[in-house]
């Protein structure tokens, strides 16, 4: 949800509005949740310290929070500070965030536009290590990928009919897959591994992999021969760190909403 605010209109708290038109209601935001939870950690703030701790705040310290506490996963230190946006457009989010189908060229892009390098492009896309997606977001990898009656050939052989079975042809979409098959609940780089694998579940993940750029990344994460090696562990907090500081709101610009699903 974090990476989901940062991308438009910085962040700001602003994909935490609700009402017609919102980012909220953007077909790229329709699976986030944790709203909940946000929403009580701001009403216990407000008891105790009313006006004081913006929602994009509690956003970023929450996302930390979940990968600490939910996945046994690394911590950073989170700068605050932060203040609250006002304006939420769902059109600004369809154009904004990096899109399951995106090629490696429009996902370094979206993040060059908010200088963001390719290695957090490719840190950052790792947070898939945790979490699912819905079949919506891959159906055309399946069965007809791009009107060859047959499915996209970077799909490993024996890992098409597990997805296959999970989304069936002419499904709803609704289901939900893991992105990082046999460890969606552990923070770890076996992400990277399944993307090596052509088990990559979202298109535009699996591109990672294949375009050098990206690829390299990937390689350095999963220490292979005669590359210098990344720790995930650790260039995922500083990577956080910095897409925490896109498009920030101080002093007057911005305010602290006091409930943050409404402009006050």
């Amino acid at each position: 949800m974090h990476f989901h605010d940062c991308f438009v209109q910085g962040c700001d708290g602003s994909v935490l509005i609700s009402g017609a038109g919102t980012e909220r209601t953007a077909i790229p935001n329709l699976s986030l949740n944790g709203f909940t939870v946000i929403d009580d950690a701001k009403t216990q703030l407000e008891a105790a310290c009313p006006g004081v701790v913006s929602c994009a705040d509690i956003l970023a310290l929450a996302a930390r929070d979940a990968v600490v506490f939910q996945a046994n996963g690394p911590t950073w230190a989170v700068p605050t500070g932060r203040r609250d946006g006002r304006i939420s457009v769902a059109q600004e989010a369809l154009d904004n965030l990096p899109g399951p189908s995106d090629s490696v060229d429009s996902q370094i892009q979206k993040f060059t536009d908010r200088n963001l390098s390719v290695q957090d492009l490719v840190t950052l896309t790792g947070g898939h290590t945790l979490g699912t997606a819905s079949c919506a977001t891959f159906n055309n990898r399946l069965f007809n990928y791009q009107g060859t009656g047959g499915p996209d050939p970077s799909i490993a052989a024996d890992f098409l009919p597990t997805l296959r079975s999970f989304c069936p042809q002419n499904n709803n979409g609704a289901a939900r897959v893991a992105m990082d098959t046999g460890s969606q609940n552990r923070f770890d780089t076996s992400y990277f591994t399944n993307i090596r694998n052509g088990r990559g579940v979202l298109e535009s993940d699996q591109r990672l992999w294949s375009d050098n750029r990206t690829g390299n990344f990937v390689r350095r994460y999963l220490g292979l021969s005669g590359l210098l090696g990344l720790t995930f562990n650790v260039e995922f907090g500083r990577a956080m760190v910095r897409m925490g500081n896109v498009g920030v709101r101080t002093g007057t610009n911005g305010e602290i909403r006091r409930v943050c699903s409404a402009v006050n």
